[in-house]
């Protein structure tokens, strides 16, 4: 059987508290997901490996506590750990077919995971383990899903999406040192304006992607509180009143990630806010991203037609009727990735006001959702870095022809000639396509040294006031 593969023909019997159904004799789950599997034939779309992998190791925490405290005998206890361990490793991905279009409250993912732990533990040898009573101890679905959101993001935010954001960000300011002494004609309105240096643009870039990295890790503070120890409505009910605590120190010791009891439960199971919070950061990360993306296609349009100011590599043919086309495929890809991210907070948005009463029950598509922004977010910034930024060269000769017929430049020149005349001057050099500092030394007293000085394009890049 390959994972995920299953022979509908052949079948074994589960019940559950409604009842007995028929479930692919080679599945790990049971009747529970089985019903799942049949109730939500929506989307195609499952639970994302990021949270099956907080899934496994909420029940292994679990079960160690549960252990700890004498609620489970240690045979049984072991056995979890084991199956939840190989869960969380992803060794059985395949047997979490359930749909994320579910139940609000994720209970079919939970139990689901409860169902393929449970067999896969009373398989190793220790008595019959049942999914609820002993894998599920202490615990209800209205926590263990809050929680494998909180647990999930702030893993993959710790071990994927920050070290990415630093990598861009590096990757940016290294190639912006590079460039430092190429000066090129600044934009705005997409319009010619006064001129920056590569490292200045290129900063401004870093500076984004720095922002967006410290913005993150302020909001996982809020996301290392978690929901586990509220059970089913935040006040505790059939779970050991320091079991919120032990948890969180036992997924913190596992991980290498910071983890902490949430400070109120009641809040922790009815809203999403700070899954909210993080999407909402996810998505300025994506909006700067998509800025710099676009940048990157403006600055190497062309070749002839376009800015064509840089040259960025060539990875693939661009069309399949014009040959020796190539176009910005990174750029575009990040742009789209980006989008996908803007997308995804709206629907984590309005999922994160579904909380009614003491559960948010749109808690599936905010783990969906959640999860694939941080994970757009990471790739894309791994590929804009060493697929784009590392490999770009400039045009020199193109950047400083367009420079140097920049009239924008007699904007130097304000200070000593006033703003009516540099107009005058900017106007002629527009219409006549001559160099501002040809038409400065015809129609100012401004001599030659002056004029070189106060026209500098690398001067101007420092600011202040030529005189």
């Amino acid at each position: 059987m390959a994972n995920g593969e299953f022979d509908t023909n052949n079948t074994r019997t589960e019940k559950d508290s409604l009842g007995e159904l028929q479930v692919p004799a080679d599945a790990l789950w049971g009747a529970q997901s089985q019903r799942a599997v049949e109730n939500f034939p929506i989307s195609n779309l499952r639970a994302p490996r990021a949270q099956i992998n907080a899934l496994g190791l909420i029940k292994s925490s679990a079960a160690q506590v549960n252990r700890d405290l004498g609620l489970l005998d240690t045979d049984t206890a072991e056995a979890i750990i084991h199956a939840a361990n190989a869960v969380a490793r992803g060794d059985h991905d395949g047997h979490f077919p359930v749909d994320v279009f579910q139940t609000g409250s994720g209970t079919s993912t939970n139990m689901n995971a409860n169902e393929v732990i449970a067999h896969l533990a009373s398989e190793v040898g220790a008595d019959t383990v049942h999914p609820n009573d002993h894998v599920n101890m202490g615990q209800s679905s209205n926590d263990v899903i809050p929680t494998s959101i909180h647990v999930a993001a702030v893993i993959e935010c710790e071990k994927q999406l920050l070290p990415a954001l630093e990598h861009f960000r590096d990757t940016l300011r290294r190639k912006g040192e590079e460039l430092a002494d190429v000066v090129k004609t600044g934009r705005t309105h997409l319009m010619d304006a006064m001129p920056v240096r590569f490292d200045q643009e290129m900063g401004g870039w870093a500076a984004q992607i720095e922002s967006n990295r410290k913005r993150v890790v302020d909001t996982l503070e809020r996301v290392r509180g978690l929901a586990q120890g509220g059970t089913a409505v935040g006040t505790g009910i059939n779970a050991p009143p320091e079991f919120g605590a032990r948890i969180a120190k036992t997924l913190t010791e596992a991980t290498g990630c910071e983890f902490r009891p949430s400070d109120n439960n009641f809040e922790s199971l009815s809203s999403q806010d700070a899954a909210v919070e993080l999407s909402g950061q996810l998505k300025t990360a994506a909006v700067s991203i998509m800025k710099i993306a676009n940048d990157l296609r403006w600055m190497g349009s062309g070749p002839l037609a376009g800015l064509s100011e840089v040259q960025l590599p060539t990875l693939q043919p661009g069309s399949s009727i014009m040959p020796g086309k190539v176009n910005p495929v990174i750029p575009e890809s990040a742009a789209m990735a980006a989008a996908q991210v803007i997308g995804n907070d709206s629907t984590i948005t309005v999922s994160g006001q579904s909380g009614n009463f003491q559960l948010n029950v749109m808690l599936p598509v905010v783990a969906y959702n959640l999860l694939q922004s941080i994970e757009l977010l990471t790739n894309t910034s791994n590929t804009l870095a060493d697929k784009v930024i590392s490999g770009l060269t400039v045009n020199r000769d193109n950047i400083d022809d367009t420079l140097a017929k920049n009239p924008i430049l007699v904007t130097a020149l304000n200070a000593v000639i006033g703003y009516d005349k540099g107009a005058a001057i900017a106007k002629q050099a527009y219409k006549e396509g001559r160099p501002i500092k040809e038409l400065a030394r015809e129609q100012t007293e401004l001599s030659d040294a002056e004029l070189d000085r106060l026209l500098d394009p690398a001067e101007l890049t420092k600011g202040g006031i030529k005189h």
